[in-house]
């Protein structure tokens, strides 16, 4: 499961969960398999619950909703996706102060 799309997915679902798999592919960077692929494996995992309804065109679309499951794995993803990005950042920080030191020389 790739965790930054997950989490992605997850904010997004929570601003509106009736949004398009389409229109979440544009919001979250990638492309529409991707999301699609992710979303069916939240939905078959159980922390996400898809609802058919009938939009204003009379297509069938869907509700994604997070299930309890679903809030506890979206608050640990972001945990992890957080401090993944907190040590890059770091790290990038200290690669940074070595190449300003290398240019004063």
């Amino acid at each position: 499961m790739n965790i930054a799309l997950s989490v992605k997915l997850f904010i997004e679902l929570k601003k509106n969960p009736e949004q398009s798999q389409r229109a979440l592919s544009k919001r979250c960077g990638v492309s529409l398999g991707s999301v699609h692929y992710c979303l069916s494996a939240l939905v078959n995992q159980g922390y996400i619950k898809a609802m058919n309804f009938k939009n204003e065109k009379n297509k069938v679309a869907y509700s994604y909703i997070l299930t309890p499951s679903g809030i506890n794995l979206k608050k640990e993803l972001t945990l992890v996706f957080l401090n993944s990005k907190q040590a890059k950042y770091e790290a990038l920080r200290e690669e940074i102060k070595v190449l300003k030191k290398e240019l004063k020389r």
